[in-house]
């Protein structure tokens, strides 16, 4: 069995509160499980920036761009195909009269995905741009 360390947190009200909320209409048990469950997924997320640029990473970069911005689409494309290496699937949905949101499935280096996510992020027209690598 794994040995369990009990550790304390504190939290400002509001938040605990929300928190509280949230995980009861999840419905997890504990306030244990849940912070569990939110640490290792902020592990998840973030572990992959600490790992070596070499070391081959599996994940999505979601994106959502004003699709009337000029040029960017064909830029946007230009940049997939520039990384089409990493690039394994895209999801394209239409959010809105001029919004949209890109899902692009990559794996490969580290530094090679950060590269792509930096210049995707960058372009004029990109709203938001969040990288997410599953770290197991």
């Amino acid at each position: 069995m794994t040995k369990i360390t009990r550790a304390g947190v504190t939290f400002p009200p509001d938040l605990l509160k929300d928190f509280d909320e949230i995980i009861g209409k999840m419905g997890y048990e504990s306030r244990s499980k849940a912070i569990q469950d939110a640490v290792r997924l902020f592990v998840s997320e973030r572990k992959w920036l600490q790992e070596e640029e070499n070391t081959t990473q599996t994940g999505i970069i979601l994106m959502v761009y004003d699709h009337d911005a000029r040029g960017l689409e064909t830029t946007l494309t230009d940049s997939q195909h520039h990384h089409s290496d990493l690039i394994f699937s895209t999801l394209h949905i239409h959010i809105s009269e001029r919004d949209c949101l890109e899902a692009i499935a990559v794996k490969g280096k580290a530094h090679e995905i950060r590269e792509l996510s930096d210049e995707l992020a960058t372009k004029r027209g990109v709203k938001i741009l969040k990288t997410v690598i599953v770290t197991i």
